[in-house]
This record gives structure tokens, sequence and C-alpha cells, in this order.
């Protein structure tokens, strides 16, 4: 990777409440404040509102944490985003993801071991990826498994994270540095 193209903002680019939001999510996902996030608070409104949007989705959407991790991680894989899928790894175990469940996400929806349910989630993820759609029978073997409003978010989730990814790539944002524990 290239040097970054945007560089995280300090204080006084981001301001003190985007500086303090940074420094709580970097404690939640166990690094410093994220590279990503201290990037995109350079617009101090537009960070705001994706931020607000994107907690929305997660962790604060309907479907199973789970679910929405292993969505986040296949984007990332289909998208080699390293930046996002090693993020995500990071806290995706809180959510039930195990080490043999990220090595089925790289290698996919026909990998053995995955629910039915998760299957036709990470199928739907592959199509809207490769084809920007869903087919008719993607679409009927999801909606055997999530209600319409449940199909919606899911759509949502993966637009959005392949979004993350354009703008990660793009901008060449850096990975974020494990936080260092106390000893």
């Amino acid at each position: 990777m290239t040097a970054p193209r945007a560089t995280p903002g300090g204080i006084r680019d981001v301001g003190v409440v985007n500086w303090l939001a940074c420094q709580v999510v970097g404690r939640a996902a166990g690094t410093g404040p994220p590279n990503l996030f201290l990037t995109l608070a350079r617009r101090r409104g537009l960070f705001r509102g994706w931020l607000w949007f994107a907690g929305r989705l997660m962790p604060g959407g309907t479907l199973p944490r789970r679910e929405t991790e292993l969505v986040i991680l296949r984007v990332a894989h289909l998208r080699d985003c390293r930046y996002e899928f090693d993020h995500h790894v990071r806290i995706a175990g809180r959510s039930g993801v195990r080490a043999r469940d990220v090595e089925r996400v790289e290698a996919g929806p026909s990998a053995d071991g995955w629910t039915p349910r998760e299957r036709a989630i990470l199928t739907a993820t592959d199509r809207l990826h490769v084809e920007r759609d869903l087919d008719d029978d993607t679409w009927t073997r999801l909606r055997t498994h999530l209600t319409e409003g449940e199909c919606v978010e899911l759509t949502v989730l993966v637009g959005h994270y392949e979004m993350l990814a354009t703008v990660i790539t793009a901008l060449r944002v850096q990975p974020d540095r494990p936080r260092r524990s106390a000893r």
C-alpha cells in the first residue's frame, strides 16, 4: 500500500467531539483511534452523519451480529480490503465468529459448515458484489430465511461496506495499530 492520500486528522483537524468518539471506538476495537474514522472526521459533519448511519447498521442493526460480521468480512474479502477485514476479524469474535468461520468466509458461501440461512446471506452478498443485483432465485432463497425488512437491511449493509472499501482503498487508509497493553 502506498502512503495515505488523506491523513488521519488530529484533534484540531477533527474537533473535540469527533476526537473523543474516535478514541472510544478505538478502545472498543482494541486499537488506537481508527485511521478510517480520523480520516473521515476531517469532514466533521459528514463524519457525524456517517457515524450515525453506520451505527444503525452495526452494531444497531436488527440482523444478528454474527451474520452482520460475516457479511462485512465477506465484502472486505471480496474487495481485498485488508483494513476492513482485519478490523472486523478483531471485533467479530465477540459476536460468535471463530477462526474457522473466518476461513470459511474466505472460501465463500459454498464452503461446508454454513447454516442454510448463513449460506443464503453470503450468496446474496456475493451476488450483490459481483452483479450489483439479486437474481430471483437468490431473492427467493433469501426470503425463506429473512423477512422483507431484513432483506432491505442486508442489501444496505452490503452496499455500505462496499462503499467503505472504496473509500479505504482510494484514500489509502493505513492499518490501525493494536492498542498497547498496560503492563
